[in-house]
């Protein structure tokens, strides 16, 4: 009866964990370290870049450690409404609202807009944070195949007269697939339905401009369009940001509960996206540099090149690719583990991202160590 206590519970469920090949332990880096990352998401290098960290630096000196409150209160700074401007232009949005993490700013879409009345959408692939936001906006839910347009226009069409949101991302986290967005934009037009894209893999990186691929697609700017973006991935910070319609975002602020209730973005963070941002958007080689880096290592694997930094190597087990993982670490490369529950099909994965950041010598040893161990596990 181990299990009706709560340390038999949790010893339960740790061995549980170790026999599928689960367990998950946290890894203390330090600030430097003999370790090439390929498995962060500093997509174009700028986390480190002098610009960003001065500007970073100068936030502080101007504002402080922290925002001090809920933005409804007195956390809702300069810094953020200027960051607001320079992402809703960069993205050809109407308006932003930036909040502390893009985790909050997809629930903060998401439950604000969808409630026990309305129907929801969503991508079998889409990111946890949107999971559990259709899960608290209590909404009902329709879970349809990965980037299966007709099965989305099946389930809206069941909408029956309700308010409907399709949720999906613009670049997939795990598979590194882009959506087929004008697909179904035009599906959710025909319905009256409101699609949010998740542009967290896509903003800096995908796209002509590295603006993403809603804007890239010519969706910038409709009013059943709705963007979310992160931070913390191609512009090296943090932070989170919902962009679209002034009349959303007005919703947002009155009725957002991530927003409402959590303190405003750390002046640091906003201040360091702000420069990151400028970079992306005024140095466009070091987005070819990633993009051929990705392509390059795709093509090497027998891949085809993804629509964004990230590349995805399935592995036949999670040990596989716990295994896989601990090879590359000997050879001086960090490289990501994706395992169930992370991966929405159960197929265990290394995850690997492209950098901009690092040099040339460094990043042939580090493809080249990938490559191998693909071919050793796989027998690629």
């Amino acid at each position: 009866m181990t299990g009706t206590t709560w340390g038999g519970w949790l010893r339960e469920q740790a061995s549980r964990r170790a026999a599928l090949g689960l367990q998950r332990t946290l890894r203390t880096r330090e600030a430097t370290g003999p370790l090439l990352d390929l498995a962060g998401n500093d997509y174009l290098g700028l986390a480190r870049h002098p610009a960003v960290v001065a500007a970073a630096v100068d936030a502080v000196r101007t504002w402080g450690a922290g925002a001090g409150a809920s933005r409804l209160v007195t956390g809702s700074l300069g810094v953020h409404a200027d960051l607001e401007s320079e992402l809703a232009a960069f993205l050809g949005q109407p308006a932003a609202l930036v909040l502390s993490t893009g985790y909050a700013a997809n629930l903060a879409a998401v439950t604000a807009l969808a409630d026990r009345e309305c129907l929801v959408v969503s991508d079998a692939h889409v990111h946890a944070s949107l999971v559990d936001a259709v899960r608290l906006s209590r909404a009902e839910v329709a879970i349809v195949s990965h980037n299966d347009v007709a099965a989305v226009s099946r389930a809206l069409a069941r909408a029956g007269g309700r308010r409907a949101l399709v949720v999906i991302e613009s670049v997939y986290s795990v598979l590194g697939d882009p959506a087929p967005l004008a697909e179904l934009a035009a599906v959710c037009a025909a319905y009256d339905a409101l699609l949010v894209v998740d542009e967290a893999h896509g903003v800096g990186v995908a796209g002509a401009a590295g603006a993403g691929l809603v804007r890239d697609g010519d969706l910038a700017g409709r009013p059943d369009v709705l963007v979310t973006v992160t931070l913390s991935k191609a512009l090296g910070s943090q932070g989170g940001a919902v962009l679209g319609s002034a009349e959303i975002v007005e919703h947002l602020v009155n009725r957002a509960r991530p927003f409402i209730y959590d303190t405003g973005l750390a002046p640091a963070a906003a201040g360091a996206a702000r420069a990151a941002l400028a970079i992306a958007a005024a140095e466009p080689d070091r987005r070819q540099l990633l993009l051929g880096r990705i392509g390059a290592l795709a093509s090497a694997l027998g891949a085809p090149a993804p629509a964004g930094a990230v590349l995805s190597v399935p592995m036949p087990s999670p040990q596989a690719a716990v295994a896989a993982q601990a090879a590359a670490r000997e050879e001086g490369v960090l490289v990501g583990c994706f395992r169930p529950p992370s991966v929405p099909d159960g197929i265990s994965r290394l995850r690997i991202t492209a950098s901009a950041g690092l040099d040339d010598g460094d990043w042939a040893h580090a493809q080249s160590v990938v490559t191998q161990l693909a071919k050793e596990h796989l027998g690629a």
